[in-house]
């Protein structure tokens, strides 16, 4: 095969990758989307039980004061939920200044219902808050990749642990897991799309998404693995400029 033909075959895969990664990113706005909906209900409830106490005691103006400042609350909750929402969902063509705590724990929303099936104990170590320059969404879609990876590789009852943390200029983000661990001879290709160990579980893309997604912010992406019985598991650190 020459060289123009092999060139043309890595741009097609190139712009298909590409594809992919935009659809995985909607997708992924989209499963936080359904996650959060979820916690909308509840605030949702408390208006309409707050509304029907209200205007039962419309002649107690100190109760219906009360009533009031807990709806407040709740409409406090609602609005910030719904721009968390539409944080994440809305593309950006240049980096935009985004709490990626809040990012962290929306990734953590996404995968909520797998956390909980298999009994998981996760363990957070995250600020109150740090804001760094990033392409909207894409960072979403990354860190759920790297947790979602981490829960496929855990048994029930097994341990994941999260890190951020600002070191100079970088932001240094952690995802370490309990699992089985990956092979020595498949940790190098673990980049490539469509390689993975997963059979037909796997797509092969979410690592492969991930990278490109940190090399979009000018980033790295180290990961180190073990499968030894006593010890194995997987930690994956990104470094972005902060």
């Amino acid at each position: 095969m020459d060289d123009q033909r092999i060139a043309e075959l890595q741009a097609k895969v190139a712009v298909a990758t590409e594809a992919l990664r935009k659809a995985e990113e909607r997708a992924t706005a989209g499963q936080l989307a359904l996650e959060m909906a979820h916690e909308i209900r509840n605030p949702l409830e408390a208006l309409g039980h707050l509304a029907y106490l209200a205007s039962e005691d419309a002649n107690d103006p100190e109760k219906v004061r009360d009533y009031m400042r807990l709806a407040e609350e709740q409409m406090t909750l609602l609005r910030h939920l719904a721009n968390q929402i539409l944080g994440f969902a809305k593309a950006s063509s240049s980096t935009v200044p985004m709490d990626l705590v809040a990012v962290a724990e929306g990734a953590l929303r996404i995968h909520r219902r797998a956390l909980q099936s298999k009994k998981i104990r996760l363990v957070k170590d995250l600020p109150a808050q740090l804001v760094a320059p990033v392409y909207r969404g894409e960072m979403l879609q990354a860190l759920s990749n790297l947790l979602g990876n981490a829960i496929d590789s855990l048994k029930e009852e097994g341990t994941i642990y999260i890190r951020l943390r600002k070191h100079k200029d970088e932001v240094h983000l952690i995802v370490a897991d309990t699992g089985h661990g990956i092979r020595a001879e498949h940790l190098t290709r673990i980049f490539e799309p469509f390689f993975t160990t997963k059979g037909e579980q796997g797509t092969g893309l979410g690592l492969a998404l991930t990278k490109k997604i940190v090399d979009h912010h000018e980033g790295t992406i180290r990961v180190r693995s073990s499968v030894h019985p006593l010890r194995s598991g997987t930690t994956c650190k990104v470094c972005i400029p902060a």
